[in-house]
């Protein structure tokens, strides 16, 4: 059987081991392949591990393939982030897609899921509590609290619904079930399996993760220069200071309140509180500053579609699967970094490059013409 997964990793840490090994225990002669995305991530944040990183510790951790998740795709919102995730998966003929949920009630999540979908009258009530100044993802909830009775507000349950509504739109033959997950996201205290939002909280004030994570993540774990990202961003912005709204994710002339406050604001935080209005989420506004550092157009997001299956690493289970589907495959496979191949895969060398500024390592560039596949 060929399980699919779809992960982040900012960073890897003992929930996502506990993730896999209870996969093994249900499936122990399963394939696991991981779509994962690289260097920023759905919610904006710039991942504290690598994509080399990242598929050296899958690879590691019992993963047999991992594909990587496009940036056109992995820094938009859940329901994109999904369709890119799950058609990657469709490509490879996966069999089941296994992922984490706080309620663990599959049939909640795909009623609540075909509830967004085909109910007539779902469209209207998230309008109505948008116009009463709730942001879109409250709206959401509300309006599906309303419909089903079933209150879905915890950020893996939502993004569970992506998946079922990505696997109903395109048509897919996967199935789906759930792993309970062990923590709370909010929770930012360190224990044997925390949030990845506390591991990140606990590395930014250099506080010690060795309880929370394996060694493997502490070799590759990078130091994330924000005070740099946001010189860059600043730069960035000003340089385009009349253009603001051909970026992917600036609408409503929130490009307006950037221009107001970018030369006020002395750091991220400061920037995105000043933007912030009751329309616009936090993930939100990083996400839309992440495309306009790296210039992520609306005219490059219309339309998207997998256009390729870029392979970052893989054993002789994983290059197994590439084999079985490679002649069937309507998509090029690439491994490494060639000028011109697609305009997404140019998008995200453009990327890797800011990516290699903030850390202050060249080789990341160095990686993306030599580094992959990594074979284990």
């Amino acid at each position: 059987m060929k399980i699919g997964i779809i992960c982040e990793y900012n960073p890897f840490h003992n929930g996502h081991i506990y993730h896999i090994e209870k996969i093994k225990e249900k499936y122990p002669d399963s394939t696991i392949v991981l779509v994962v995305d690289s260097f920023f991530t759905e919610r904006g944040d710039i991942s504290v591990l690598d994509k080399k990183a990242k598929t050296e510790i899958a690879l590691n951790n019992n993963i047999d393939l991992v594909i990587e998740l496009p940036f056109c795709f992995a820094t938009q919102s859940a329901d994109i982030f999904a369709y890119g995730a799950i058609s990657i998966l469709n490509k490879l003929d996966i069999d089941l897609l296994i992922f984490g949920s706080e309620s663990d009630n599959i049939d909640a999540l795909k009623e609540t899921a075909l509830t967004e979908l085909e109910d007539k009258n779902y469209d209207n009530i998230v309008k109505d509590f948008l116009n009463d100044g709730v942001n879109y993802p409250t709206a959401l909830s509300k309006a599906l609290n309303l419909i089903t009775g079933y209150k879905i507000t915890r950020p893996n349950d939502l993004l569970g619904i992506s998946y079922i509504k990505a696997l109903i739109v395109t048509n897919s033959k996967i199935k789906s079930e759930t792993i309970k997950r062990t923590n709370n996201y909010h929770d930012l205290t360190l224990s044997n399996i925390s949030s990845a939002t506390a591991i990140r909280k606990a590395l930014s004030s250099k506080s010690d993760i060795s309880e929370s994570v394996p060694e493997i993540t502490k070799k590759y774990v990078r130091f994330i220069d924000e005070e740099l990202y946001f010189k860059l961003l600043k730069l960035k912005v000003i340089a385009d200071i009349d253009d603001l709204d051909i970026y992917q994710t600036v609408d409503e002339g929130i490009e307006n309140r950037i221009r107001k406050f970018i030369y006020k604001s002395k750091s991220l935080d400061e920037l995105t509180l000043n933007i912030k209005t009751k329309r616009y989420t936090y993930n939100k506004i990083k996400r839309m500053l992440t495309h306009i550092l790296c210039s992520f157009k609306k005219d490059d997001a219309k339309n998207l579609e997998i256009e390729y299956l870029r392979v970052l690493g893989f054993n002789k289970k994983g290059q197994k699967v590439l084999n079985s589907v490679k002649k069937d495959l309507d998509i090029p496979i690439y491994f490494n970094y060639k000028e011109h191949l697609d305009k997404y895969l140019d998008l995200d060398f453009k990327v890797a490059t800011i990516y290699a500024e903030i850390v202050n390592d060249p080789t990341i560039i160095e990686d993306e013409f030599k580094a992959f596949p990594i074979k284990k």
